[in-house]
């Protein structure tokens, strides 16, 4: 990954540019694949082809209304890209026929309390 603002290489955890400070994908002078500089306006990077729209952030309120209501299913999980999780919860819903689902109830409380308040990776839900 590439910083979107400066173009210095980072590692795909980094919350901050280590040279310029700012968070990666903030900036829209670099492609955040190849590093290469794009026009601010552009929607992917003539070099590598990588996409360059900002990824959307998640719903606070759907994702907590999703647990609560179909959370034994995992389906807040899914929404959140916590796939593995998604499937665990469903299968542990599955093997107790059902009494599994307060899992996904708690967790959609949990939520919309601000306990639970990062998606798989790592950004904030938005009100």
């Amino acid at each position: 990954m590439h910083c979107r603002s400066c173009g210095k290489e980072l590692s795909e955890q980094a919350v901050a540019c280590t040279s310029c400070g700012v968070p990666p994908r903030a900036g829209k002078n670099f492609c955040q694949n190849c590093g290469a500089g794009t026009n601010a306006a552009a929607v992917f990077c003539v070099s590598c082809g990588a996409g360059l729209a900002e990824e959307q952030t998640k719903s606070k309120l759907a994702a907590g209304l999703l647990g609560i209501f179909v959370g034994g299913f995992g389906v807040h999980r899914f929404y959140l890209g916590y796939v593995g999780m998604g499937i665990a919860q469903l299968a542990v819903t599955i093997a107790t026929c059902g009494i599994g689902a307060i899992w996904g109830f708690i967790e959609g409380i949990l939520i919309l309390t601000d306990v639970i308040n990062k998606d798989a990776k790592g950004r904030p839900l938005k009100e």
